[in-house]
């Protein structure tokens, strides 16, 4: 099933460019949440990156972790966790354990966090998210989730960009390269 889910990821990515002549082209993952059968094998094929690492709990940040992680979670048979971005529009009347992200692939810093009742010292965490150019949000999500001392098994992404030395550091695991997309890499 990972070959041809990793077929359909390829089908159905495209290169956009958003002001034609701009030379700048982005990524256009729209392709893959309106195809049924990604949206059904996403969960396991991610899940199956870490067949080994049992977690207790996945967490993602917003916006497409929301997405995502849940479908991992529900293949895992385990709960989710959102990961928040800083200056949220919605206030979160809640204790949160938050921490400073590196600048990422566009420069931007930011903080994430989670609630902090949410994460238990027993907890053996999987990070999935859909992109990983720098490693800056799986950085980040490593410490929160070590400073409530839960224990990060992996992080899961469909697309790994990362320097292998980054992606070996943090335990990213990808169902595809960079290169499998090949028209326009580090635009993730």
């Amino acid at each position: 099933m990972t070959s041809d889910l990793r077929d359909l990821l390829r089908a159905e990515f495209r290169w956009t460019e958003p002001e034609p002549g701009s030379g700048l082209l982005v990524s256009d993952r729209s392709g893959w949440w309106r195809h049924p059968d990604i949206l059904d094998g996403l969960g396991a094929g991610l899940a199956a990156l870490f067949p080994d690492a049992r977690p207790t709990v996945v967490v993602s940040p917003e916006v497409t972790g929301f997405l995502l992680g849940p479908l991992v979670a529900r293949a895992l048979g385990v709960g989710f966790v959102e990961a928040y971005r800083a200056g949220a529009r919605r206030p979160i009347a809640e204790p949160m354990t938050w921490a400073s992200v590196p600048a990422d692939h566009r420069g931007d810093s930011q903080h994430l966090g989670v609630r902090s009742h949410l994460i238990r010292t027993d907890d053996r965490v999987l990070i999935v998210d859909d992109w990983a150019v720098t490693g800056a949000q799986t950085r980040g999500l490593h410490t929160v989730l070590n400073t409530l001392g839960a224990t990060v098994v992996g992080a899961a992404v469909i697309v790994d960009e990362c320097p292998p030395s980054v992606a070996a550091g943090l335990g990213i695991r990808g169902l595809l390269t960079g290169a499998d997309l090949s028209s326009a890499p580090g635009a993730g």
